[in-house]
């Protein structure tokens, strides 16, 4: 790799890594074709999961850091003194083909700053998808990161190319994106996602290509003072209205000469990670906002236990449920039990009456699962209304002594 294009990479490789919304799920199965090409570690390859457990690796840079905009969470904005490079259009497309021929990556990811205007970064995005889909015949998966202030119709010539369009909400409460980014517009950021959004329904109605991965968006956790529940309420309007794949939570992180009105310190970690669980209850569980941001402090979730927890105990009442006759909703609601796991459990039922061991089979989690269940040979008694019921749950394994 020519020593001048090695040094963009790791610069640009490492401006990207602050985008969390980087997974290749829903993307189609796609034939080489005649002259097409086939489908590890090193600078700007990130690994993202599917839904069924696949590990991906992208190429995930920017096409530049130079940026417009002087958002004061981003270690990119305007002011910030970085280092900063910007790739051509034929460098990008250079970089994913031989990476994607040595099978280092299986897709890229890419996103930018703000170059010139949004019409003309948003242009040179698209070039990269086009040159690579038609000219190069790239079989692979691409994910570009749309410009909500771009021209409608520049986002709807990316959508041809690209298997996922995503655009960044960043930050679900208005007053904070006007404090804190101020060339941000929500409405027009909302707009864009309901333009994509049409467009995409559109496609499969007509059964042609347009962002067949569907679209996604990131919002940024710790920035201001939203509270979990106002995040999840946002989270659970933008599943419905524009039926987005995922909303990918990112902890802000605090950056080098940071803006005043920044946070010092980063929010916890694990507010994050209890964000991730909330979303999966809202998307898989048939869990409410209401309900999962039941009786926490200020809005915000508990980050002793994961919020199907706090649920179930909050609401001892509903349990135990008998895994040999409740129904799937209710099972659903069982700690330890995810939805395969349920699945597997009305599925055998059909046939024998399940055994404690029988569910231990097919959960890794029976000992948080236990003191809300029933099954043929077991009845958790009075366990399920200790008063030290959640210490004992939270407890490290090696000192539990309910189990």
């Amino acid at each position: 790799m020519d020593e001048t294009l090695a040094e963009k990479l790791k610069v640009l490789a490492d401006a990207a890594k602050y985008d969390a919304s980087c997974a290749s799920s829903g993307a189609p199965k796609r034939s080489a074709g005649k002259g097409g090409l086939g489908s590890t570690t090193g600078s700007g390859i990130c690994h993202a999961y599917t839904p069924d457990g696949r590990c991906v690796s992208l190429l995930k840079i920017l096409l530049t850091n130079y940026c417009l905009f002087d958002c004061a969470y981003c270690i990119n904005r305007r002011s910030s003194n970085v280092r900063r490079a910007r790739f051509s259009v034929d460098e990008v497309v250079t970089l994913t083909i031989e990476f994607y021929k040595r099978n280092y990556i299986e897709g890229l990811f890419l996103s930018s700053g703000i170059i010139r205007s949004p019409d003309y970064t948003m242009e040179q995005m698209m070039l990269v998808a086009r040159t690579l889909r038609r000219d190069r015949g790239f079989a692979g998966y691409i994910h570009l990161k749309a410009i909500p202030e771009a021209s409608p119709w520049l986002i709807e010539q990316a959508g041809l190319w690209a298997d996922r369009l995503s655009i960044n909400l960043e930050l679900t409460a208005e007053r904070s994106l006007g404090r804190l980014a101020p060339e941000k517009d929500a409405g027009r950021i909302r707009g864009a996602m309901g333009q994509m959004h049409e467009r995409i329904v559109e496609a499969k109605a007509e059964k042609r290509t347009f962002s067949p991965s569907g679209q996604s968006t990131q919002v940024i956790v710790g920035a201001d003072d939203t509270s979990d529940r106002s995040v999840l309420e946002t989270t659970a309007t933008l599943y419905d209205r524009y039926a987005l794949r995922r909303v990918y939570y990112s902890a802000f992180s605090p950056i080098p000469e940071a803006s005043v009105v920044l946070p010092i310190k980063p929010p916890p970690l694990q507010r994050e990670h209890r964000l991730y669980q909330a979303d999966w209850l809202l998307r898989y569980y048939g869990f409410g906002v209401d309900e999962i941001a039941e009786g926490g402090s200020g809005g915000m979730l508990d980050l002793e236990v994961d919020p199907k927890l706090a649920w179930a105990l909050k609401h001892r009442e509903q349990f135990p449920v008998d895994v040999n006759t409740a129904a799937r909703e209710m099972l659903l609601r069982v700690p330890g039990l995810g939805t395969r796991c349920v699945d597997r459990i009305v599925a055998a039922r059909r046939h024998t009456r399940l055994r404690l061991a029988d569910v231990g089979r097919l959960t890794r989690a029976l000992r948080r699962a236990r003191p809300f269940l029933v099954a043929a040979d077991y009845q958790p008694g009075a366990l399920t209304d200790r008063a030290d019921l959640r210490q004992q749950l939270v407890a490290p394994a090696r000192q539990m002594s309910l189990f």
